[in-house]
């Protein structure tokens, strides 16, 4: 195993956090709970878009139950920047991002790259690369394309794999973490 200040993480907290997520059995998203169930009864996520210039930093869950109001806002910052169009997010997946964070220890926002998709922008994307599924998570809203300055493609697609709770791909090098809560799989280098 890498040492800390090349993971992210040390040995000792990932040991911790697969301690405490092997006693929570199926469903899948178990995992990616029990990381969260570290922080106490709520859960917490940071991002900012450098499309819109926004920034939220928020608590979307309390006393285990999500917050619908802040789930509104969230559909409203992960809207598609390009149509303005939003639909609601799956939360499932901001339960991913957020244990992922929470992972790699770190107080730095996300930058969220891509959001909610809407089918137009969707095919124009696909249009220019290959990299773009043509059913693609991202417009059904469970999905997110994130960077961190302070960590590494490698380190942030680690602490995601580690959730065991959806997908993760690696772009390195457009320098982003693709996370959704579809079957558990990876891509990508």
């Amino acid at each position: 195993m890498t040492d800390q200040a090349t993971s992210g993480f040390t040995r000792r907290g990932l040991l911790g956090v697969f301690a405490a997520t092997a006693v929570i059995a199926a469903p899948t998203y178990s995992r990616a709970f029990g990381i969260l169930k570290g922080a106490g009864d709520i859960r917490r996520i940071r991002m900012y878009s450098g499309r819109t210039g926004e920034a939220m930093d928020t608590i979307y869950w309390v006393e285990g139950e999500y917050i619908p109001e802040v789930a509104k806002e969230i559909n409203h910052f992960m809207r598609d920047w390009r149509t303005d169009g939003a639909v609601e997010m799956d939360l499932r997946n901001l339960d991913i991002m957020a244990a992922a964070h929470r992972l790699m220890d770190v107080s730095e926002p996300y930058m969220l790259l891509s959001g909610y998709r809407s089918p137009e922008t969707n095919a124009m994307l696909r249009s220019k690369s290959k990299g773009v599924a043509k059913n693609s998570l991202h417009m059904k809203g469970q999905a997110a394309d994130l960077r961190l300055k302070s960590r590494s493609v490698g380190q942030m697609a680690k602490a995601a794999l580690a959730c065991q709770a959806g997908g993760v791909g690696r772009y390195s090098r457009s320098d982003f973490v693709h996370m959704d809560c579809g079957a558990v799989r990876s891509w990508g280098g």
